[in-house]
């Protein structure tokens, strides 16, 4: 199996800078640590993996920082540029190295080493993955080497409940599209209270077994 290239966007759990819809519900400060909750749950999940791995960090001015080893230092940092998300994914992907390529971002803690493992043996040839995100969206992207095209981010009605479906729509006939298992992106207050509920309910879960 072609090992592949895993390319994060992220931002620093700073006030102001990330979960700003987040921060209207539940306040910045606790915003704040919700996002750096969820970058250390990513991080969590990528160490030890053996990938070539890239941070594609927004704002520029953030690139060399390692906020106390919340970012490693052992990998690359670089800037996301200009653009919606779909002409910084493009220009990501572009400059990865040959082979599949796996986007995440830091927003769903419940990530595991697990499903990026799994989505790597879905990246077959002409495979894409992806990781639905419960509003709509994809907490994770996989595409084969042979599916590296830029078009797949055109027209992609991103932040919104299409997010998914414009990306998929816009893959050749010829791709063989996998899933993963649906996660919650925490992107609101709401997105925070469902997921701590179903942690509880799981952790109930597995006290009874």
């Amino acid at each position: 199996m072609t090992r592949p290239t895993l390319l994060i966007f992220t931002k620093p759990p700073r006030i102001g800078v990330s979960k700003t819809r987040l921060a209207k519900d539940v306040g910045r400060a606790e915003a704040r640590r919700i996002a750096h909750y969820t970058t250390a749950k990513t991080m969590q999940a990528v160490k030890g993996l053996g990938w070539a791995c890239e941070l594609h960090i927004e704002p520029a001015r953030a690139v060399g920082e390692t906020l106390g080893g919340l970012w490693p230092a052992h990998i690359a940092h670089m800037p996301q540029g200009r653009g919606d998300l779909g002409d910084r994914m493009g220009k990501a992907m572009e400059n990865a190295p040959p082979g599949p390529v796996i986007f995440i971002g830091t927003d769903a803690p419940a990530i595991g080493q697990h499903y990026l493992l799994r989505a790597a043996r879905d990246l077959r040839h002409d495979g894409a993955v992806f990781g639905p995100a419960a509003d709509g969206g994809f907490w994770l992207l996989g595409l084969s080497q042979s599916l590296r095209d830029r078009r797949v981010f055109e027209g992609v009605r991103w932040s919104g409940p299409h997010a998914m479906e414009d990306v998929w729509s816009n893959l050749p006939s010829r791709a063989h599209v996998s899933l993963l298992p649906q996660l919650i992106d925490i992107d609101t207050g709401k997105d925070w209270i469902l997921f701590n509920r179903q942690s509880q309910n799981r952790r109930s879960a597995a006290r009874l077994i």
